[in-house]
């Protein structure tokens, strides 16, 4: 994944099979109350050792949705504090706009699809 001169993601054509996004503060409410489609967002820290091993993995996985948003939970204190971050890697599901809530599974392909799907018939609540 690379980024433009503005930070926007480009497909640089590797193997990943859904889209990139990297969120900050200052961009995560406007991008996902905008992006269209099913949104896996992911917080992460450079110091936590499942986080870098799910950004390694994660990409590479056939999930049913359309992006997964990388939040870096160090660089980006206002968005742990409203998600309520208390855990490495935290997994949250956002479509259409709408928040579906946080993801409690074991990460593995198997056990994320079958998360994602359940959270998509969750009742949908505004974003944090």
């Amino acid at each position: 994944m690379y980024t433009d001169s503005e930070h926007r993601p480009i497909d640089g054509g590797g193997s990943s099979i859904v889209k990139e996004l990297e969120l900050t503060d200052l961009d995560i409410d406007q991008q996902l109350l905008g992006l269209p489609g099913i949104s896996l967002v992911v917080f992460t820290s450079h110091g936590c050792s499942s986080c870098r091993w799910a950004r390694q993995q994660l990409p590479g996985w056939p999930l049913p949705v359309d992006r997964v948003c990388w939040v870096d939970a160090g660089h980006n204190g206002g968005a742990v504090e409203r998600y309520q971050i208390f855990h490495l890697p935290a997994l949250f599901v956002v479509c259409e706009g709408q928040f579906l809530g946080q993801l409690q599974t074991r990460l593995t392909p198997t056990d994320l699809n079958d998360s994602i799907h359940q959270a998509l018939t969750r009742t949908p609540e505004d974003l944090p």
